[in-house]
C-alpha cells in the first residue's frame, strides 16, 4: 500500500478537498489523450519546456502511441515511447521504461523521455489504469474513495505488471522489430511509479503463504526518484533488501508528499535508499526543492531551482545509464562534481579512491586527444 487513508470524516473532506486542488496539476485524461483543460495544462507545460530549453529539438526524437490490452487482466495499459531519430540509429538502442507517479499519465515526464532519446536511448512511458489521470476526473465527493483503491496492494501489483506486459509488447511489435535491445533494459519511476520500478528491481513483500517478487529479469538497473516507503508493510525497509542490482535515488531536501492525514519526507527517502540491497547504488539529494520538482511541472521547488535541477537530472541519470549499460566507471561522480552548488548530498557504492580510477575521465582524455588540432 502506498499511504494509508484518514478515517476521520473531517479530515478526509480536507484530504478531499487538497486533492481537488491537484486538479491544476494533471496533465491527461483518462485514457491520456488531451482534451478540454487538460490539452490547455499539457500545452502550456509544453511550451514552458520548450522556452526553458528543456527540451530537444522535435527533430532529435520520435514518438509513438500506444494502446494495448492486457487479456489476462481484462486491463487497458497505454503507453508512450520516445525514440532516437531513425536516422540515427546504427544498432538496436536500450530502453528505459518508466512508471508515472500517483495521477499521472503517460504524457508526463516528457523532459526526460525527449532528453533520453535524443542521447540515443529509448524511454516508454506507461500508464496505469486506476492510478492515473482518471482519479482527478468523477465526482470530487468521490475522490478519496478513489485514492485508497489507487493505494491498495492490488493496484501496486498492477502497475508492476503493467511494466512487465508492456515490455513484452513493445518487443513483440513487428514495427519496432531490431529497434531494441532487449539485453539492455533499465526501469525508472517517480514517487509511486519509483515504487513500482523497485518492485521490477526484485523489492519483495513478505507474506504468510511466502515472499512475493515481481522482478522483471530484464531490467539491469533502475532510477528511484522520490521512492516513498511501502507503508502498510511491517517491515518496510526489507521489501527493498532484496534488490541486487544498481540503483540511482534521486530525492531534495525538500521534497515532501503533504496532504490531510499523510506526510513523508526527505528522510524517508534517505531511508529507502540505505535499506535498498545491492552494491551498486547512488544517491543524488539536492538542495530544497520539492516532490513535484522531477514533474514537467516548471513551477514546483522554486522557478529559478527547478530547470536547473532537471539539466542536472537529465544529465546524471544520462551517467548512470552510460555506467550500467556502457561498463564504465565513476561517471556518475565524475559528472555531480558539476552540480556541487546544487546537490545537498552525493553518496555512491562503490567508491572511487580518486577520478583517475574513472572510465569515463580515461574515455574523456582519449577522445580528446582523437580530435584535430585547432
Amino acid at each position: 500500500m502506498l499511504f494509508p487513508m484518514p478515517k476521520n470524516r473531517s479530515t478526509r473532506l480536507l484530504l478531499m478537498a487538497a486533492c481537488v486542488s491537484l486538479l491544476t496539476a494533471c496533465a491527461a485524461t483518462q485514457d491520456g489523450r488531451s482534451s478540454g483543460f487538460v490539452e490547455s495544462w499539457s500545452a502550456r507545460n509544453q511550451a514552458a519546456l520548450v522556452e526553458a530549453n528543456l527540451l530537444p529539438q522535435p527533430s532529435a526524437y520520435e514518438i509513438k502511441y500506444f494502446q494495448w490490452v492486457d487479456r489476462d487482466r481484462q486491463r487497458e495499459v497505454l503507453a508512450k515511447l520516445y525514440l532516437p531519430p531513425a536516422s540515427s540509429r546504427r544498432e538496436p538502442v536500450p530502453l528505459v521504461i518508466f512508471s508515472h507517479g500517483m495521477g499521472g499519465s503517460r504524457e508526463g515526464y516528457s523532459y526526460l523521455g525527449a532528453n533520453w532519446a535524443a542521447r540515443g536511448y529509448a524511454s516508454l512511458h506507461v500508464q496505469h489504469a486506476g492510478s492515473d489521470s482518471s482519479l482527478w476526473s468523477g465526482n470530487p465527493i468521490n475522490m478519496v474513495s478513489r485514492l485508497q483503491s489507487a493505494a491498495n496492494e492490488t493496484e501496486a501489483v498492477n502497475r508492476v505488471r503493467d511494466l512487465g506486459f508492456a515490455l513484452d509488447a513493445v518487443l513483440a511489435d513487428p514495427q519496432l522489430a531490431g529497434v531494441i535491445d532487449p539485453a539492455r533494459i533499465l526501469a525508472a519511476g517517480h514517487s509511486y511509479g519509483a515504487n513500482t520500478a523497485l518492485l521490477a528491481a526484485g523489492a519483495e513483500f513478505s507474506r504468510p503463504q511466502g515472499n512475493l517478487t515481481y522482478r522483471d529479469s530484464r531490467v539491469l538497473g533502475a532510477v528511484i526518484i522520490s521512492a516513498p516507503p511501502f507503508h502498510g508493510e511491517t517491515d518496510p525497509e526489507s521489501v527493498v533488501r532484496t534488490i541486487g542490482i544498481p540503483t540511482l535515488h534521486i530525492t531534495a531536501t525538500g521534497d515532501e508528499i503533504k496532504i490531510p492525514g499523510y506526510l513523508s519526507d526527505y528522510q524517508d527517502r534517505l531511508r529507502v535508499f540505505n535499506a535498498t540491497g545491492g552494491t551498486r547504488k547512488t544517491l543524488v539529494a539536492f538542495r530544497d526543492g520539492s516532490h513535484s520538482m522531477f514533474t514537467d511541472r516548471l513551477g514546483a521547488g522554486g522557478r529559478d531551482l527547478n530547470p536547473l535541477v532537471k539539466v542536472a537530472t537529465i544529465d546524471l541519470t544520462l551517467a548512470f545509464f552510460e555506467e550500467i549499460l556502457g561498463g564504465t566507471k565513476g561517471c556518475l561522480a565524475l559528472r555531480s562534481a558539476g552540480y556541487e552548488n546544487l546537490l545537498a548530498r552525493f553518496e555512491s557504492e562503490p567508491r572511487f579512491a580518486s577520478l583517475v580510477e574513472s572510465d569515463c575521465v580515461a574515455k574523456a582524455w582519449m577522445a580528446a586527444l582523437r580530435r584535430p588540432a585547432e
